[in-house]
């Protein structure tokens, strides 16, 4: 969608810092987004099974600065055993047409797993499509390979930045060189699809120009940006914090790549934008956590995607049947009427944001970031 509002300007390779907006929108984007808004009562209502996370690990081979679950190299939870994520998808494949329902394997770090191939080719056996989560660090071409013969399907990588500064947010020295590895790896293989996630942050912000010119030299057509949320580790960074006027300056940079069209932009699902619906996804803002997507945590709690906390866990694994739980429980993912208080109670965007991403509650259900205010405040 076209907008009146002005690009960021360009300065020492980066972007400037954009000033706050009135919020108001344009008759046409309002249009686009009643029509969203129904089309996501009608997700809510049938609620179809889409996207099945799996968090098979939390041990990791890196030490993110922004990890929000403080995953380790040893983790004190074991692995979950792969029989019990099967009996899951037996579950989901007697209700569901299992080619319908895309895995997606996360951690931790997926590859720490010695049987993520024998993982991967049940799920194939099962008619499931899988993919994952990786840092690339341990990407190596025989196991990509391996990976790609059991049947992966998708890979989301993270580039967070030049050298210097990604191995600065990963806490790794060979971080960076292996992530560029496992680039050329999934650009060579018409196979999978990917797309490279960068999580912005006060010290990349300015080098996202670089960053996107050094993506597109290396062949990559799909990237997707984040803010960081602050939880975990992230709460401990100030610099991990964009400001207001950088958090705009990011999507206005975004909306700027994707009108250029040398490469894929997206910015990430989790909140709504105001007037830069439209302009930096494919989609009109939704949250589809136990609408479209559910999950199943290391532990074997049963919940949405793995930024969802367990404190919306809708029952587990060890106790209850994966269906059964999928379609009877999920009300406070699927009616969000109960977060209508505090500062949402009287927000005039209600009705399209609808209390935001559900990962941006606490355990008492008050909403802690608002991407609104950030777009509308100095």
């Amino acid at each position: 969608m076209d907008t009146n509002k002005t690009e960021p300007q360009r300065y020492g390779g980066g972007i400037a810092p954009e000033a706050a907006h009135d919020g108001r929108l344009s008759l046409r984007r309002r249009v686009a987004l009643e029509l969203a808004r129904q089309l996501n009562r009608n997700l809510k209502r049938e609620h179809p099974l889409r996207q099945l996370f799996w968090e098979s690990t939390l041990r990791c081979n890196v030490h993110c600065r922004h990890c929000g679950s403080d995953c380790k190299q040893v983790a004190q939870t074991p692995d979950m055993p792969r029989e019990d994520f099967f009996r899951v998808l037996d579950s989901v494949a007697r209700r569901c047409d299992p080619h319908k329902v895309f895995i997606i394997v996360s951690g931790g770090e997926p590859l720490m797993r010695d049987d993520l191939e024998l993982c991967g080719k049940e799920f194939n056996r099962r008619g499931f499509p899988w993919g994952m989560v990786t840092n690339g660090l341990y990407l190596t071409t025989d196991r990509f390979n391996a990976l790609v013969d059991a049947g992966l399907g998708s890979v989301a990588l993270s580039l967070d930045g030049m050298e210097a500064d990604h191995n600065w947010l990963r806490c790794h020295p060979q971080s960076f060189e292996r992530a560029c590895a496992a680039i050329d790896l999934l650009v060579r293989e018409p196979r999978v699809i990917y797309d490279v996630v960068t999580c912005v942050n006060q010290r990349n912000y300015d080098q996202l120009p670089q960053i996107r010119d050094f993506l597109i030299s290396r062949g990559v057509t799909a990237w997707r940006l984040f803010p960081i949320f602050p939880v975990g580790r992230a709460a401990k960074e100030p610099l991990l914090q964009l400001s207001n006027a950088q958090y705009r300056g990011l999507l206005s940079f975004i909306r700027q790549t994707r009108r250029e069209g040398r490469i894929r932009a997206c910015y990430s699902c989790e909140g709504f934008v105001a007037d830069y619906e439209g302009d930096v996804r494919d989609w009109m803002f939704r949250c589809a956590a136990g609408v479209t997507v559910g999950g199943v945590l290391i532990d074997g709690s049963i919940g949405a995607c793995t930024s969802v906390r367990a404190d919306y866990s809708q029952g587990n694994i060890y106790d209850d049947d994966f269906m059964d739980v999928w379609e009877n429980r999920y009300q406070q993912h699927r009616d969000h009427s109960w977060m209508r208080t505090g500062d949402c109670a009287d927000c005039r965007y209600w009705r399209y944001c609808e209390g935001n991403g559900l990962h941006l509650r606490d355990d008492q259900g008050r909403l802690m970031h608002c991407h609104l205010k950030r777009i509308i405040t100095e």
